[in-house]
């Protein structure tokens, strides 16, 4: 219809005979240009107004497919216009640049789609992992890992229907490709290894963005902030980023505690063997705090018993889960238990143990002076050079 219109604006200023052929291309040109500009931005301002009509609608893709196809709409009204104004300029010279104008149309019209494609891909990722308009968002590390894949799917496709409409032959590139792919296999095997090991990671999902994971096999431990092709970014606890080739997390053993549903205390409290007669109405008061505790999760494993006489205790087992999970809190209630148990020890009139040493004298050796009241004290401190002395002579 464009090009009928400017054929006939052509013969009518040619019929008249108003202007020379420069002017009159110029003049076409100018025409063709500006009706572009005109569309493309009545194009861009009805999408915006659907846009924000639709928003209100309770459809989530009609915002994503409008949002991803306003730019690319108007980046194909102005390939459209291009194309027109380099046709009128072909007609009025011989230049051999304007003769690749169709082949160029096409080649623009795949960007175009490629554009468009990748921003809807874009777009409904935020629609599945958003909060707000999902009711069950998915998984930020699988949504991601999906639209790398469609986008190479989109790239792979584009430049093979490219190269077909250059004039290459498609099984002439893939036979090539075959060939090549054996030597670039054994050329880039590490990082072909790193490929397949984010695959498996965005497969297996052991981790996700956002975890806090650590390995026992290597000095590996920080908070996951990007899951790529080839590296995991991992931003260690004092704030430096680690960046971990994919293959690593094939060959090593990973431990995800952001995925724990309780934390442990673990504890072995002493008190002293004078308050033997009150171990056991200790532990079942402590046993009772526990179970009474609401931070403490007693449908997990509960213990707390007299464990074993020590070298210089007596040891009670505590063995307890906590509600919570987060690290800052857990320490909070780890706090409030154990002083609750040092009151429970201090109400009963114990004291917790420390290690002591405990000294015999045999029958008829004296002690006098300082030594005297330090050995009453229950024990003999030691001088002249960390011997222990008891009326001038060692022992």
């Amino acid at each position: 219809m464009i090009r009928n219109f400017l054929q006939t604006l052509s013969s009518w200023i040619d019929h008249f005979g108003m202007l020379s052929d420069g002017w009159r291309a110029g003049v076409m040109i100018f025409l063709v240009v500006l009706g572009t500009a005109i569309i493309a931005f009545i194009a861009s301002r009805v999408v915006l107004f659907l846009e924000k009509r639709f928003s209100n609608t309770k459809n989530l893709w009609d915002d994503a497919v409008l949002h991803a196809s306003r730019r690319p709409l108007v980046a194909f009204i102005w390939l459209q216009g291009v194309y027109w104004a380099a046709e009128i300029a072909h007609r009025f010279s011989e230049a051999e640049i304007f003769a690749a104008n169709g082949t160029l149309l096409q080649i623009g019209f795949m960007w175009v789609v490629v554009w468009m494609l990748f921003g809807l891909v874009k777009e409904i990722a935020k629609v599945l992992v958003s909060p707000v308009k999902m009711r069950k968002p998915m998984d930020f590390t699988t949504v991601d890992a999906i639209s790398k894949l469609l986008r190479a799917v989109i790239v792979i496709t584009a430049v093979l229907t490219a190269l077909q409409t250059l004039g290459f032959s498609i099984s002439g590139v893939l036979a090539f490709g075959g060939v090549g792919g054996i030597a670039v296999g054994f050329a880039a095997k590490d990082l072909l290894a790193n490929f397949f090991g984010g695959f498996i990671i965005h497969l297996d999902r052991p981790f996700k963005v956002g975890d806090w994971i650590r390995s026992p096999d290597r000095n590996i431990e920080g908070t996951v902030e990007h899951i790529g092709w080839r590296l995991t970014t991992i931003r260690t606890f004092d704030k430096r980023p680690l960046y971990v080739p994919n293959a690593t997390f094939t060959v090593i053993a990973v431990e995800n505690p952001s995925r724990m549903t309780n934390r442990r205390i673990s504890e072995t409290i002493g008190i002293r063997y004078a308050d033997v007669q009150l171990m056991k109405t200790i532990v079942d008061e402590i046993r009772d705090m526990l179970k009474n505790h609401e931070e403490i999760d007693t449908s997990q494993t509960l213990i707390v018993n007299f464990l074993a006489f020590n070298a210089s205790s007596l040891d009670i087992m505590l063995y307890t889960f906590t509600k919570t999970t987060q690290w800052v809190r857990y320490h909070e209630v780890k706090e409030d238990v154990l002083l609750k148990i040092s009151d429970i020890i201090e109400r009963h009139g114990a004291e917790v143990a420390f290690p002591t040493r405990t000294l015999h004298l045999p029958d008829g050796v004296k002690v006098s002076g300082q030594e005297a009241d330090e050995s009453a004290d229950g024990g003999v401190r030691p001088s002249n050079g960390g011997t222990n002395t008891l009326s001038g002579e060692k022992v």
